[in-house]
């Protein structure tokens, strides 16, 4: 994912460090802002993979 704007990225990091919850995301859905917020927002979180089938090897 690319980030626009590192601005926005820290304000849903710091969102989520306040206990706020991701619905608190104050811009509009499917925007760059809420993309970038939400990438703040989830920025401990482990990065999930969907384009790759897990091995169960």
């Amino acid at each position: 994912m690319t980030v626009v704007s590192k601005t926005v990225m820290e304000e849903g990091k710091a969102a989520k460090l306040a206990g706020m919850p991701d619905s608190e995301n104050p811009y509009p859905a499917g925007s760059q802002n809420s993309a970038d917020w939400l990438e703040g927002y989830t920025f401990d979180e482990a990065e999930q993979n969907v384009d790759r089938p897990g091995s169960d090897g």
